[in-house]
């Protein structure tokens, strides 16, 4: 049996691919960033031929440094930047428009006018989520609206639809494969959780043809190889998950009431909730988790982040308080507080538990001793708030206790931060030593299909700690910083 495993990591900011073994350790990766555009504000767009071309690349670049040829390959795991939203042409598989990405807010207008109808209660019960312009549907039917021809096009059956995942396979398969995943799927606004299928009065309401949709099926299963001349010889496609998904199955949360928090572009965390979906009364997310084949699918309650790590991008790039992201936690560290100045990242709007589209983002507290570290403690401080919003949402959800928060992610290895959100969590944070679990988790899936790993057992016993941060001020001190930030929210909310 071949001993390793690739997994493509295709995030919002950069494509990444690596080879792991049979430990589920990385023998090998490679990483390029590709262009973000801002066409106007609040629209976020990317090219779909840099996320093909930068995903392909680090394929064939792994393989290189790793010193393996395609043939030793196992299989290959896809994880994917999730509600990313593509349209292309199924002769020649071109894209058709930009893609528009998850943090794009150009159809609030739509959301708030479906709100109005009050059509909000029946999408939530349908999908597990609220209506809100991060998902796909409302930018599918806006590139739909938008395109000239597009829809007539779509319903003659000459168009494809895909987020991310659908369109690395449709590209990797040479068009041989139209499929997402349930985790992505879950994730559109047009997928019935409770039925895990294309659900007719959702694609009504949303005005989208079915003819232009993919095939759903399992996280974990064979779903196509690749063209023989991408890598050098075709190589089994067995897993998918959206890369929130695959990071949750990456830290091996496999039992219910096991949750995980990723510090990416944004923030990220899960709870697993077991065989059947969990509405939640505190304005999260019902989501498919994973399916493996022959298999019941496996549901979370998740809270969205918009702006994670993204505010440390904006320090370095659009501030230029740095010239790399890493220094953050140095220049942070400088200062034993953030002097009373509170950030609220809400760049893109605030995602859970607000949902508010037109909030926007807002520094307040500020006075003439405020310095760049300041700003920069200020800013880490507001990652690790966010996510304590989340949390705590998800306690008052979660019909067990939440005794930990597995951690993973870039950020997931400053140690300030990490520290910081214990604080402000009031729950132990705990770092796996292998911290790229989205590309984990999408390998775990792949090889399962594959028998590279036996059973969920096999790699929940790979698992292994490289830090536990534990909280260290007292309830009266974290009560007091989370009613300042509460106070600095409401000032950001609406403002748009």
């Amino acid at each position: 049996m071949s001993r390793y495993v690739m997994a493509l990591d295709q995030g919002t900011t950069s494509s990444r691919a690596i080879v792991f073994d049979r430990r589920g350790l990385p023998v090998a990766s490679h990483q390029q960033e590709f262009r973000q555009i801002y066409p106007q504000p609040g629209w976020v767009e990317h090219d779909p031929q840099d996320l093909w071309r930068t995903q392909l690349a680090c394929a064939q670049a792994a393989l290189k440094a790793a010193g393996i040829a395609a043939r030793d390959l196992a299989a290959i795991g896809i994880a994917n930047q999730r509600e990313t939203t593509l349209l292309w042409e199924r002769t020649s598989g071109a894209a058709l428009g930009p893609a528009i990405v998850w943090q794009d807010r150009r159809t609030a207008a739509a959301c708030a006018a479906l709100r109005a109808q009050g059509r909000e209660a029946q999408v939530t019960a349908a999908t597990g989520l609220l209506l809100d312009p991060y998902f796909s549907g409302t930018k599918l039917a806006w590139l739909l609206d938008h395109i000239p021809g597009a829809r007539a096009r779509a319903e003659r059956g000459e168009l494809a639809f895909g987020t991310v995942d659908s369109w690395l396979l449709w590209q990797l398969t040479g068009g041989a494969v139209h499929a997402t995943d349930v985790s992505n799927a879950s994730r559109t606004l047009l997928l019935n959780l409770h039925t895990l299928a294309w659900d007719d009065e959702l694609l009504a309401l949303f005005n989208v043809p079915r003819a232009v949709l993919p095939q759903v099926v399992p996280s974990s299963a064979l779903l196509g190889q690749t063209r023989a001349d991408l890598l050098g010889a075709p190589v089994p496609i067995t897993g998918i998950a959206g890369d929130q998904q695959a990071a949750t199955f990456g830290q091996a949360c496999f039992a219910a009431g096991m949750a995980k928090n990723t510090y990416g572009t944004g923030c990220f965390m899960l709870m697993n909730v077991g065989a059947a979906p969990q509405p939640s009364a505190n304005r999260l997310l019902a989501t498919a988790l994973w399916q493996r084949a022959g298999a019941p699918a496996v549901y979370a309650l998740e809270g969205s982040v918009f702006v994670g790590g993204a505010v440390v991008q904006w320090l370095r790039d659009g501030l230029q308080l740095f010239g790399r992201a890493e220094e953050v936690e140095a220049l942070a560290a400088q200062v034993p507080d953030s002097g009373g100045v509170m950030l609220v990242p809400a760049f893109t709007g605030l995602g859970a538990p607000y949902w508010d589209a037109q909030a926007r983002g807002l520094m307040i507290g500020m006075t003439r001793g405020t310095t760049r570290a300041h700003v920069a403690r200020a800013a880490l401080e507001s990652i690790a708030l966010q996510s304590a919003d989340v949390l705590a949402a998800m306690q008052k959800d979660a019909q067990q206790p939440i005794t930990q928060l597995r951690v993973d992610g870039g950020a997931a290895r400053n140690d300030l931060l990490m520290q910081m959100q214990a604080d402000l969590s009031g729950v132990p944070v705990v770092r796996p030593r292998v911290t790229e679990t989205t590309a984990l988790g999408a390998a775990y899936l792949a090889g399962l299909a594959t028998g590279v790993w036996a059973s969920q057992e096999e790699i929940a016993a790979l698992w292994q700690v490289d830090r536990r941060f534990e909280p260290a001020i007292d309830e009266d001190a974290r009560a007091e910083r989370l009613t300042r930030w509460q106070r600095a929210v409401q000032r950001a909310r609406e403002w748009a």
